[in-house]
């Protein structure tokens, strides 16, 4: 027998005596699951029947064989990474991958102290007899990239999410973590995938490559009376635990805020000339700083931003946002155009990475011309070879032509300028300038400005090259060029606002640092987290949050796609019968939600693992996660499902100019809200639970927390889904009433009346306003 070449075509020579010296070869293709016989054409085989059985018995023996050896190789490789790490002997350096997109390299600015910190951290996972070998290549490393990655530790196993039943586990909930992790790391999914960065340019899964090998080494060990606690990427280990307790805790950024922060938004109170400071660390937002000091932990290893659904290794692609941004689009048509019918109106922004490169997409399902400008050619021969991006052009000109002519034929279409996003504003103006023709009716941005001078934002001025040698080689003057960027695009977009343009702000950051970059931004008589250009929570989905909708989805552990459309399924039948109960507001929402998931599939926004997401009330979440569970039950769903969510949600994040962007009580900038969250999933029943400093708006501007709950068919994983669910959406909503918004009001009393053993706060309104004039007068 032998293999010959790629295609598993297998040879094998029928000889015998009972052939009479005959020969015949018989072909069997595997992958197409054929076989052949060929025989001496100048002579008759009259044992050809004889042979035919053979044939079928060599073709089935081979064929259980070379499944068995595919899945046993799987096994063996996913065995070999969750044997701890390959010391004895060191795996080859190879250093980078030159075939797949890398991150820009960091300026952490260390003193030699600190480098030598660096140094001694990164060697903490190692043996002594390894340092000498490794401290001279993770020294160069540093110096080089700005951050130890440890790339030669980069494993060989391609990275994907794999079915659950492939990963060497003593329990499933250990798996569905596993799982998770590598599908976060999948080069069809991540961002960076060498450097641990999902999206955003700078959310990792994990700070270096010694953590990824200890987690799936403590994973694959764990039974269910332990938690993995990981700091901020590193894990410190398995800790004995109730079987209801979370399997693993992840905190990601969680250093203290300063006095700089408190004073920059003016969150310090007086009395009596004495400053009153805040003593519990999540009462607000925190900020070290700046983000100088944020590169120079992560380049010592001792922190990490994990973005949202990075680090909480949730993330589940581009069609994580997809939804989220198509019902952003249609809802700014009703509200801005007065339409939800967007054929022929011109929607322009930019990013087309990790999390914006749902944009095209989200744009084509929403119905309009999607114009969406990105400096690197990577992502955008990403997207378009992923169907996600319809055509790609360099031409401003060429540019301006095919949104004429989208808008006359009224076509959907998604259209990728591969080029500066200034330079596409500026055009749009110059033709309306020209010929009096607004081309555009709808802007945003969704460029990475939490993260604007290593990577998140390209200056207009230079080339993408030069940009990314000039933010190593001279971070101060770069810096210089982008704030000099961000106040010509924001020139640009105020003129066509001027002319009719609707704009708002995606909560990337861009409105907050386009002020501080100088552009004009502000909202004459507005507060703290109020600009010219409304956040699209403040406008858009801010409603959405206080009716308790907001982004569940779920991934099914089996892989396969099968499982994946009865899940749509049953979530279409959930959400129909549901839709037919509530009041007409909300049931805008379950329409807009039942279309989504009815046409999810013929979309085809699957990257990575077999995933969906919808955004749902908690009345819809509960009733999918327990119709899910059921039909896991009895056997409809051939694997456990991971229900999870958006960090981006109703009680998940604390986000002044973002999620809570639209809470004028005062307590925008307080954080309870996120924690107490990501407390109450722990105990309710959560698989694992994250909370990150950071994610969205960027470093020190934001808490959030996430969750993960494996559904398995049994009675406790109904009942922890029903637990947590109902916790996991009511207690922001209640925050949200808490803080004077009507429609959280309503959503959180219908809510009461449902759950008898649910009592909430309810705040009384002030009738008249003339009392606070006249007791504050007095």
């Amino acid at each position: 027998m032998r293999r010959e070449g790629k295609t598993s075509k297998l040879t094998y020579a029928v000889i015998g005596r009972r052939l009479e010296g005959q020969q015949g070869s018989v072909h069997i293709n595997l992958c197409n699951s054929s076989c052949e016989l060929q025989t001496n054409p100048e002579r008759t085989c009259k044992y050809k029947p004889l042979i035919q059985r053979y044939i079928l018995h060599v073709y089935l023996l081979f064929s259980y064989l070379y499944i068995s050896s595919v899945n046993t190789g799987v096994m063996s490789s996913l065995k070999e990474v969750c044997a701890g790490l390959p010391l004895d002997p060191l795996p080859p350096n190879r250093g980078r991958d030159p075939s797949i997109p890398h991150a820009p390299v960091r300026t952490p600015n260390l003193t030699p102290a600190e480098e030598r910190l660096a140094l001694r951290n990164a060697l903490r996972y190692f043996p002594p007899n390894l340092h000498a070998t490794l401290a001279t290549e993770f020294a160069q490393e540093l110096r080089q990239y700005g951050h130890i990655y440890m790339y030669r530790f980069y494993p060989t196993l391609r990275m994907r999410a794999y079915p659950i039943d492939q990963y060497p586990c003593r329990t499933r909930q250990a798996a569905s973590i596993m799982l998770m992790i590598m599908n976060n790391l999948d080069p069809a999914v991540a961002q960076f995938p060498q450097e641990l960065v999902t999206y955003g340019g700078n959310g990792q899964v994990f700070s270096n490559w010694a953590q990824f090998w200890l987690v799936f080494h403590y994973l694959s060990t764990m039974t269910e009376e332990q938690t993995l606690v990981m700091y901020s990427g590193h894990p410190l280990g398995l800790f004995p635990s109730l079987p209801s307790s979370p399997r693993c805790v992840i905190t990601n950024g969680m250093v203290r805020y300063t006095q700089a922060f408190m004073h920059e938004y003016g969150l310090f109170f007086t009395h009596k000339g004495a400053s009153l400071y805040p003593l519990v660390l999540f009462q607000v937002i925190p900020n070290y700083s700046s983000r100088e000091e944020y590169e120079k932990m992560f380049a010592m290893g001792i922190t990490m931003y994990g973005q949202m659904t990075a680090g909480s290794y949730c993330y589940i692609g581009p069609q994580g946002i997809v939804h989220g941004t198509m019902l952003t689009v249609l809802n700014a048509g009703r509200r801005y155009l007065g339409s939800g019918d967007l054929r022929g109106r011109v929607f322009v922004t930019s990013g087309l990475g990790g999390m914006s490169g749902a944009q095209a997409k989200a744009a084509v399902i929403a119905g309009c011309v999607g114009v969406i400008a990105e400096v690197d050619e990577a992502p955008l021969k990403k997207r378009h070879e992923q169907g996600w991006l319809m055509e790609i052009t360099s031409d401003l000109s060429h540019c301006i032509q095919r949104i004429r002519e989208a808008r006359k034929a009224k076509m959907a279409l998604s259209l990728g300028y591969h080029g500066n996003i200034v330079d596409l504003w500026e055009c749009l103006y110059q033709e309306y300038k020209k010929t009096g023709e607004l081309l555009v009716d709808l802007g945003s941005d969704q460029t990475s400005l939490h993260n604007p001078f290593s990577g998140g934002y390209y200056p207009v001025q230079l080339a993408f090259r030069q940009a990314n040698q000039l933010m190593n080689t001279d971070p101060e003057r770069f810096k210089t060029l982008v704030h000099e960027s961000l106040r010509r695009q924001v020139a640009a977009i105020n003129k066509l606002s001027d002319a009719g343009m609707f704009f708002w702000d995606y909560g990337n950051a861009f409105l907050l640092e386009a002020q501080r970059a100088g552009a004009e931004v502000e909202k004459k008589g507005g507060g703290a987290t109020e600009f010219k250009y409304p956040s699209y929570v403040q406008h858009i989905m801010g409603d959405i949050f206080s009716l308790g909708f907001g982004p569940f989805r779920w991934v099914c552990t089996s892989g396969d796609p099968a499982d994946l459309a009865e899940t749509d399924a049953i979530a279409t039948a959930v959400l129909e019968e549901i839709s037919s109960t509530v009041t007409e507001q909300v049931r805008q929402q379950y329409n807009d939600n039942i279309c989504w998931i009815r046409e999810a599939g013929k979309h085809k926004m699957v990257v990575g693992s077999q995933a969906r997401i919808l955004y749902s009330d908690q009345r819809g979440r509960v009733s999918i996660a327990l119709a899910i569970n059921q039909a896991i039950a009895k056997g409809r769903v051939s694997a456990p499902v991971v229900i999870s969510r958006d960090h981006h949600d109703v009680s998940g994040t604390d986000s002044p100019f973002r999620e809570t962007s639209n809470v004028y009580d005062g307590s925008a900038f307080c954080a309870d809200m996120a924690v107490q969250n990501f407390v109450g999933d722990a105990f309710r029943g959560a698989t694992w639970v994250a909370l990150h400093n950071g994610g969205g708006v960027g470093w020190g501007e934001v808490i959030n927390g996430g969750f993960g709950l494996v559904l398995d068919g049994s009675e406790d994983a109904g009942q922890r889904a029903k637990l947590m669910l109902n916790w996991d959406v009511s207690n922001g909503v209640a925050r949200r009433c808490w803080s004077g918004n009507a429609n959280a009001y309503e959503t959180i009393q219908r809510t009461m009346e449902d759950q008898r053993q649910l009592r909430v706060t309810m705040p009384n309104s002030i009738q008249e306003d003339q009392i606070l004039d006249r007791a504050l007068q007095g």
